[in-house]
């Protein structure tokens, strides 16, 4: 299958428009789906009680089922789908191989309408499983080629045919993988060498046994070429029959007609996880790259200091030549200033006033002064 969904979520938004519409539309559409699917939703305005859903979807084997359409057992696994809701018309639309009546009136209970209206829109996945499930049912055990159980080969896609084989004790579902990209098939040969480890522990004992091959295995034996030619290898799945009783069948079903989905899925996103991990490293590189090394950063630290040294010695030096300068000038406005002042003697000044007072006068007479 193309994707993980049973149910088409076109469909099911156009459904879900007919039906929540308040009133009457007319409408006739065709939708257009991987695997050559195709649907056409029919509603007139005259009967807008009824909608009419035909499907077109390619058969996975020609040479088991009946060749003038589905089996009695696909028709009824169909019916059971809603059979208050849906309705077979009889004969179908032509260029069809089915053509549903719906009557959306007799939906039960609202809440519920958009659960029935997804088992709806599954039914094409209805269709291709219970094709599988009639297969791996009621294959003729009789039907031998050569002393071994010949190979029945369901195709969904051109590229993605697979092949089962039944067994008195067990159906072997045998996967021819191809890959486009050689990228791809290296990330697919780890994961099915991971998953046959993973399905041999105690843990998936349950589960069916994986085995993968580079080479076709016995089985396949008779095969055209072109079925057997693949770039990676072939993967192996050993149902026995717990895996087909009651529940499990719908189950085992599903995960066989999705594995090549998820197969793709997986390497996708293993394949981004990668490059996003490389983008990352690379972005990683690149910054080492444009960050300078410590032996560039210590060498310009010390050109830096370097620098820084030669101008303070330039300015020590300055500062020091003005220093003796200004020293200098000083010394020689002190001397300057000495030549001025009077030349002092010590004790000359004791002398001075004891010996060389001079006398003072008193005079009883007095005088006039002349003009």
């Amino acid at each position: 299958m193309a994707c993980f969904e049973r149910g088409s979520p076109a469909l099911k938004e156009i459904l879900l428009k007919l039906y929540r519409a308040q009133k009457p539309m007319e409408i006739d559409h065709h939708l257009y789906e991987f695997g050559s699917v195709e649907y056409h939703i029919q509603c007139s305005g005259s009967d807008p009680q009824y909608t009419y859903l035909s499907i077109s979807t390619p058969l996975l084997s020609q040479g088991v089922l009946l060749s003038y359409g589905l089996s009695h057992y696909t028709i009824k696994m169909v019916e059971g789908i809603c059979s208050d809701v849906v309705e077979i018309t009889e004969p179908a639309k032509q260029g069809y191989q089915l053509t549903l009546r719906l009557d959306f009136s007799k939906i039960p209970n609202k809440k519920d309408s958009e659960k029935i209206i997804a088992k709806i829109s599954a039914v094409q996945a209805v269709i291709i499983s219970s094709q599988l499930k009639e297969m791996l049912q009621n294959v003729n055990s009789q039907d031998t080629h050569q002393g071994m159980y010949k190979a029945i080969k369901l195709v969904y896609h051109p590229r993605e045919p697979f092949f089962v084989i039944k067994q008195p004790q067990k159906i072997i579902a045998v996967f021819p993988m191809r890959f486009k990209e050689n990228s791809d098939v290296i990330i697919a040969t780890a994961f099915f060498q991971e998953l046959m480890d993973i399905g041999s522990s105690e843990k998936w004992a349950k589960a069916p046994p994986c085995s993968w091959s580079p080479i076709p295995p016995p089985e396949l034996r008779g095969e055209t070429f072109d079925d057997l030619s693949t770039n990676g290898g072939f993967v192996s799945f050993d149902i026995s029959s717990r895996h087909v009783e009651g529940k499990q069948l719908d189950k085992t079903v599903w995960s066989l007609l999705n594995f090549y989905a998820y197969v793709k899925y997986h390497v996708k996103s293993t394949r981004g996880f990668i490059q996003r991990r490389m983008r990352k490293r690379l972005e990683g590189l690149v910054q080492v790259l444009h960050t300078p090394s410590s032996e560039e950063t210590e060498e310009k630290t010390n050109k830096v200091q370097g620098k820084t040294e030669h101008r303070f010695m330039r300015k020590l030096v300055k500062l020091s030549k003005s220093n003796i300068i200004s020293r200098k000038c000083g010394n020689l406005s002190r001397k300057i200033k000495r030549i001025h002042f009077r030349i002092k003697i010590q004790g000359f000044e004791r002398f001075r006033r004891r010996w060389l007072k001079m006398p003072s006068f008193s005079s009883l007479t007095g005088y006039t002064k002349l003009e």
